[in-house]
């Protein structure tokens, strides 16, 4: 054996026993039901937290949406090694949370409900009693539709909530096209969003007009670039503005007219609405008014805008009111007044707009932050008003 060989063995004794020396985590006994060490909702609508982790030191459960706004709840551990803990009775709604353990961030192992992120780390847990339930209700359909973009030179994946009864219908459906936040994934709004659910229950309670949701991926990963890879300090100078043109050349170029191949949908601005939140909600803002003869119906919920991500042709096309103002029937801005993210961006659009003359349905909502607390109740308030 030559001595490069024998080197190469070595290191690989060398790491094969400190492997071994590194203990296997337990598992919970065969005689164990599961139900003792996984989450779940309790029938007064309070949440037990439970994790195994016999070897652990600390454990806490830390709920809330953003950074600024987690809470910690310490655990308590069992003879058996399950930590727990039991939350207040709380409203109906879907929970984000992940453990921290001995800290380690981890998302809940018992739970197959995970946050849709390009980098996971957080769980779901939906209590019920909301529009976001799953009900026994004439149920749309989701589609996936998937091709290969000549504008980004890459296979693109989008899903579209399609209203039941759909295929029946000899009438065009309209469309709303919308766009989920930074680093989320193009499952965000089925599975955190919850639109199929919000959705299905609204139409069976004839709040919403039969329609197309269709819900692209706002990341492009033009060149390459994962979102999460740009530093947080350069995103609005350096992501935004180069994603929010990739995007927008492939909604116009691709997204809309395959979405008008496969389906009998309106092609007018009257029956095409554009909505999204935080990144979404620039993409929308870009598009929108980049391409006001193609919507008469615009939300943009907590949205980075031109205030901090400038755009030449949107400023030049906000300074239009009259011409905003006969095109949409609909502008919506919706805000959390404690949103530190998007916030001032929020407010800075207002006031231009106001400035300007442009018409808007704006609501600040106090108490909340940049989260899908404030986005869901926006989403279902918007799409209630479309289409009409």
């Amino acid at each position: 054996m030559n001595i490069r060989c024998r080197v190469l063995y070595c290191a690989a004794a060398l790491w094969s026993s400190s492997l071994m020396a590194i203990p296997l985590p337990a598992k919970p006994p065969e005689t164990l039901a599961p139900d003792n060490y996984i989450s779940r909702v309790n029938k007064d609508n309070s949440i037990t937290w439970r994790l195994w982790a016999p070897s652990a030191k600390a454990v806490e459960v830390v709920t809330g949406a953003t950074p600024d706004r987690y809470v910690a709840h310490a655990m308590t551990k069992d003879e058996r090694g399950i930590w727990s803990f039991t939350s207040d009775p709380v409203q109906p709604n879907l929970y984000e949370y992940f453990f921290n353990v001995d800290g380690f961030r981890s998302v809940d192992t018992g739970s197959a409900q995970v946050k849709p992120q390009r980098q996971v780390n957080t769980s779901l847990i939906l209590v019920p009693g909301s529009l976001l339930d799953e009900r026994e209700v004439p149920h749309g359909e989701i589609h996936t539709l998937t091709w290969h973009s000549s504008v980004l030179n890459r296979e693109r994946q989008l899903s579209v909530w399609v209203a039941p009864g759909a295929e029946k219908s000899t009438a065009p459906l309209p469309v709303l096209y919308f766009y989920h936040g930074f680093g989320d994934t193009g499952l965000s709004a089925l599975v955190q969003g919850r639109i199929p659910q919000i959705m299905d229950n609204l139409l069976a309670e004839q709040k919403v007009v039969p329609m197309l949701v269709v819900m692209p991926d706002t990341e492009t990963e033009l060149d390459g670039v994962i979102p999460e890879s740009v530093p947080p300090a350069s995103r609005r100078q350096t992501f935004y503005p180069r994603n929010a043109q990739a995007a927008d050349k492939e909604l116009m170029q691709e997204i809309i007219p395959r979405i008008a191949e496969r389906y009998n949908v309106r092609k007018d601005a009257d029956g095409q609405a554009l909505a999204g939140l935080s990144q979404g909600g620039y993409q929308t803002l870009v598009s929108g008014m980049r391409h006001l003869n193609q919507f008469a119906w615009l939300g943009i919920f907590s949205g980075v805008t031109t205030e901090s991500v400038p755009d030449f042709r949107v400023t030049a096309q906000l300074k239009k009111a009259t011409a905003v103002n006969r095109q949409l029937k609909l502008f919506t801005l919706v805000t959390g007044e404690d949103d530190i993210t998007a916030g001032r961006d929020m407010t800075g659009l207002k006031a231009q707009l106001d400035r300007s003359g442009i018409v808007t349905d704006w609501h600040s909502v106090p108490g909340l932050g940049h989260e899908m607390d404030l986005w869901r109740p926006a989403y279902i308030e918007f799409v209630q008003k479309l289409f009409r």
